[in-house]
């Protein structure tokens, strides 16, 4: 991710800035805190809690620094207005007999399940350009997937 433009909403950002200060602040000093416990338990070679322990850290460590990469390289956008969809912009789409609202986000902020399409996602690059009438297809793992631009806002 080293020089990538990390595109994020205000929010999102925020919501990044917030998750590195806790496991700066909370989460980093709770599992040293749970190392240094579990090394007084004797034994290192068979601790259970010692090897989690370190293994909590490591993740923790990991995130850290993928956070701030990702706010290093963050571009906070803005939704923009128009018929064309953009990263912010929710877009009503029709495919087969369903109907579905999405809104193209920045990759950290990606929840498909909330409806969040990451602008990285093969959907997401579909939508990205497209306006209210569009025909766009997709290649998923069933197979490609047609999809009917029906409302950008």
């Amino acid at each position: 991710m080293q020089g990538k433009t990390v595109f994020v909403s205000g929010e999102g950002l925020k919501r990044l800035q917030e998750e590195l200060e806790r496991l700066k602040t909370v989460e980093k000093p709770t599992a040293a805190s749970r190392i240094e416990h579990a090394k007084e338990l004797g034994d290192l070679s068979e601790n259970a809690e010692y090897h989690d322990a370190k293994d909590q850290m490591g993740w923790i460590m990991g995130r850290i620094i993928q956070l701030e990469s990702q706010i290093g390289h963050a571009q906070v956008v803005e939704k923009s207005g128009g018929d064309t969809v953009g990263i912010g912009s929710s877009v009503r789409v029709r495919y087969g007999e369903k109907e579905k609202v999405m809104t193209v986000v920045g990759g950290p902020e990606a929840d498909p399940i909330r409806g969040l399409i990451s602008n990285e996602s093969p959907l997401g690059q579909a939508l990205i350009g497209g306006k209210v009438g569009d025909e766009i297809e997709v290649e998923a793992p069933a197979g490609k997937i047609s999809y009917s631009i029906l409302e950008v806002s």
